[in-house]
């Protein structure tokens, strides 16, 4: 049974565009990406659409902010092919994501509690030495590339030394804290930019102060994501029920 005979009822892409903030041309996208089901057309070859890809809009619009662009389109296209198994696998991978974000989050602040003023509480990285860590070693233990580490050095987040023998970079006590913290931050979706000047009052201070108001709009993000996932099942769950 077609959509136009489900519903009665018939959407020109301008109507649901207007609908929702979006223009046509978005519409049109979502269609292809198979967000949107399939639309009839016009003898004359004119997309036509029906409250059943209006709820199925508003499904994929509600998951968004939750599950991020990616993972919503993922899930949209298994329920329009008719793979519902694989649309609840990847929205279970999407809760397990925030589920480790919310245990990065209290990492991090276990992470805190534990560095003093010139990093104390920072155990030594595998490959450690009287003179500091090497880049390799480092990298392996906060499961980064080298590359990252140099990355972040050319921001001023970690500031390693030069072993004056071999010119290798050698990351002391304080250097492996402030990777560490920039590592967790990342994880927590700060950029480069937002982390600097908390890095650098951390050091100013000699404590951690300065990183609690991060931490508490960190906590308020990961609150927002659990409510959008919630109001992301409910327009899903009401679009199963239309498209079953």
């Amino acid at each position: 049974m077609s959509q136009k005979s489900q519903t009665g009822e018939q959407l020109r892409p301008v109507d649901l565009a207007r609908g929702y903030g979006l223009s046509t041309q978005a519409v049109r996208n979502y269609e292809a990406a198979g967000i949107l089901p399939p639309a009839e057309r016009t003898p004359h070859g004119y997309r036509v659409y029906t409250p059943h890809h209006a709820r199925a809009l508003r499904a994929f619009l509600a998951l968004a902010p939750g599950h991020g662009h990616r993972a919503a389109t993922s899930i949209m296209r298994a329920v329009n092919q008719g793979a519902a198994e694989e649309a609840f696998h990847r929205i279970d991978e999407s809760h397990a994501q925030l589920l480790e974000d919310r245990r990065t989050l209290q990492a991090v602040e276990n992470a805190l509690r534990s560095l003093g003023p010139a990093g104390s509480g920072t155990a030594p990285a595998p490959g450690s030495g009287p003179g500091g860590t090497f880049i390799g070693p480092l990298a392996g233990k906060l499961g980064v590339r080298p590359a990252t580490l140099r990355k972040w050095e050319r921001a001023g987040l970690v500031r390693p030394r030069r072993d004056p023998q071999t010119g290798y970079r050698l990351y002391g006590e304080a250097d492996v804290r402030d990777a560490r913290l920039v590592h967790q931050l990342r994880r927590g979706g700060y950029l480069l930019e937002q982390i600097a000047p908390v890095i650098t009052q951390v050091r100013a201070a000699g404590g951690v102060d300065p990183l609690e108001a991060v931490l508490g709009d960190w906590r308020s993000r990961l609150a927002a994501r659990a409510r959008a996932m919630l109001a992301g099942a409910a327009e899903l769950e009401a679009y199963l029920r239309q498209h079953g």
